[in-house]
């Protein structure tokens, strides 16, 4: 590439890059924003290794460095949190309509490969209601969990594996970018939708009821409600009131007083040890209050060899890996950098993922199904004085330690107790403030919101979904296709220049129009900005003739055009010779380099001359000025 640069004023005229720089930027710009290596760039080999194994592997750079004051704040920590595991484990199995010691199994090796693999020090790993119950509604359109439980099961597993290479991929190859398309107000709706249908699905405990829809929209859920009046049990019922209200004055104690945030925590453990014991002391299945069932001890056994991969249940296994695992993705690094950035730390959401995919991966042939982040926990973690991974890794020991010698006590556990607990947890995902803040900021996302909303409680939670996701396609395509433009004016005593919609005052230039475009223009919004353009200049002419004044320059400030292609430089053109034709002048003002270079290689810039190619604004209209200036004075000496 010739090195050569030419310049007009200060005005860059490199020569454009070769095809391969500009290529390796923009690849390095979309896939690698980021250089692990560059912090350590002048390390010997071996130190390259071990900076680049610290990178990769966290545990490698902050065990070195740990104490045993901070062990003991990790140590308190992870005795809450697995207080908190235990419950939501086995409702949120029974939720997925797997056999509930699974629940148990995802809370001990998770956790472990997130200690090593994880970034964020205050993310605590489990289970999460609303993946539990997508989970729940794919797998069970191809398999049903009561007719054919192994099958089901299994299934469940390779989706868990599946979904695992999915994460792994994308924060290998650094595509976070999908995660993106969750936006706040789709996952905002998504999880209020849920959370209505899955407090809807708790009737079932609560009434305890033995007949039950699968379908999980709430006419189908309501109305086996009312089909089922005989089962209703009035015993469940109070009982299933009793333990609500307890959790939620513990909820509400929590909000009121933050300090007492580790009674908020217990309390679903609680509840279910006082279930325990009254449904073993009242014989609680005699009354028509169905428990948990058989728990046996031991830890994980192997489930690699239950992986299924059989064509017939593949594309739903493949659909349940990749909604819930961008969910999972969406929900657990969220949650990972708000609670990071409350200590002012930094949350590397890519480590993240391949975390997230390492723990399903390794999850689905240890017995476990789906974890990421649940909110709850790594609240209470965070709350309860988590300083580093290793609350996860001790955690993972304390549920050990449950399964080796407690797990078999909680089979008395009555499935109305998970039901009030999972309710409890779900009334606290329905964000009324959230959704009313949407409305009143922005109504387009209000309706991305209630999209999400109302069509996981009436229709099904992937359409649900997938309408929110769309809605917000649809509104970025529009802000693309529609993309800004404005009139600049100089602000009084300044060399600054603003849109003057927003700032009246700002001073216009007799026979100059300075028009700012904030997009890239290309072939999706080449004609509208092309007929934008003109009206600005069409009707910036009519308000001159009214005064007796003559429009000469048209400057177009580039700054925000991070790019253009063959359609936008033909609209450029196009621009300019219309302009041409009515005796005004185009110039452009600070295009990006991506710009520059190929407005050079298409000779655009010689059919409008360098020197109305400018650095600034101000560069633009002192040179505009003068130029009116000498027309002036030409035309009076003729």
């Amino acid at each position: 590439m010739n090195s050569t640069t030419k310049t007009s004023g200060s005005v860059s005229f490199a020569a454009p890059r070769s095809f391969g720089t500009a290529f390796k930027s923009d690849l390095k710009e979309t896939f690698f924003p980021d250089d692990p290596f560059k912090a350590f760039a002048n390390e010997k080999p071996l130190g390259k290794v071990r900076k680049g194994f610290q990178y990769f592997v966290p545990i490698l750079g902050w065990l070195p460095k740990y104490s045993l004051k901070t062990f003991q704040y990790d140590v308190l920590a992870a005795l809450t949190i697995t207080s908190l595991a235990i419950p939501q484990g086995i409702s949120y199995a029974k939720l997925c309509q797997i056999p509930p010691i699974i629940g148990l199994y995802s809370s001990f090796v998770p956790p472990l490969i997130y200690a090593i693999f994880g970034d964020s020090k205050y993310l605590a790993v489990g289970t999460v209601a609303a993946c539990s119950l997508l989970i729940a509604e794919i797998i069970g359109e191809v398999a049903d969990p009561k007719a054919d439980p192994t099958l089901y099961l299994h299934l469940v597993f390779t989706a868990t594996f599946i979904t695992g290479i999915i994460q792994t991929a994308l924060g290998i190859l650094r595509l976070g970018i999908l995660v993106d398309f969750l936006s706040h107000s789709t996952i905002t709706g998504f999880m209020g939708g849920t959370a209505i249908i899955i407090c809807l699905q708790q009737l079932k405990g609560f009434l305890g009821l033995k007949n039950f829809t699968t379908k999980t929209d709430v006419v189908n859920v309501l109305k086996s409600v009312f089909q089922h009046r005989n089962e209703w049990r009035w015993e469940s019922v109070v009982l299933g009131i009793t333990f609500l209200l307890l959790l939620q004055f513990t909820r509400w104690l929590r909000n009121r007083k933050p300090k007492l945030f580790w009674v908020s925590a217990m309390t679903p453990l609680v509840v279910v040890v006082v279930g325990c014991l009254i449904a073993y002391f009242a014989h609680a299945k005699d009354h028509g209050i169905p428990i948990v069932g058989d728990l046996k001890k031991g830890i994980n056994p192997s489930s690699i060899q239950y992986l299924t991969f059989d064509k017939k249940y593949f594309p739903a296994v493949v659909k349940a890996a990749a909604i819930t695992g961008l969910i999972a993705l969406a929900e657990g690094i969220a949650i990972g950098r708000s609670f990071a950035i409350m200590r002012n730390e930094q949350v590397d959401g890519n480590k993240e993922m391949i975390a997230f995919g390492f723990m399903n991966i390794i999850g689905s042939f240890t017995s476990c199904y789906l974890t990421t982040g649940p909110f709850s926990k790594t609240a209470v973690n965070y709350n309860a004085g988590a300083r580093s991974q290793m609350a996860n890794a001790v955690m993972a020991l304390f549920m050990m330690f449950v399964l080796l010698f407690l797990a078999p006590l909680f089979s008395y556990t009555p499935l109305v107790a998970l039901s009030a607990i999972i309710m409890s947890a779900m009334l606290g995902l329905i964000k009324y403030n959230e959704v009313y803040e949407l409305f009143k900021v922005d109504k387009f996302d209000f309706v991305i919101c209630m999209a999400a909303l109302l069509g996981v409680a009436f229709i099904s939670m992937d359409i649900g979904l997938g309408i929110s996701i769309v809605l917000g396609l649809v509104r970025a395509l529009l802000y693309v296709a529609r993309p800004g433009t404005c009139k600049l004016g100089k602000i009084p005593d300044s060399v600054i220049y603003r849109d003057i919609e927003q700032y009246p005052e700002a001073a216009r230039n007799s026979g100059v129009l300075v028009l700012q475009i904030g997009s890239p223009v290309y072939f999706a919004n080449g004609n509208y900005i092309r007929e934008r353009i003109l009206r600005w200049v069409w009707d910036e002419q009519e308000q001159l003739d009214a005064s007796g004044g003559q429009l000469e320059h048209v400057l177009l400030e580039l700054s925000g055009v991070i790019t253009i292609d063959m359609t936008g430089i033909e609209t450029l053109a196009e621009v300019h010779k219309t302009l041409a034709a009515r005796g005004i002048k185009l110039g452009i003002i600070n295009p990006r380099i991506k710009v520059m270079e190929k407005i050079q290689t298409s000779h655009f810039v010689d059919k409008i001359g360098k020197e109305n190619i400018y650095l600034s604004i101000e560069d633009a209209i002192v040179n505009c000025k003068f130029s009116i200036r000498k027309s002036s004075e030409a035309e009076g000496s003729s």
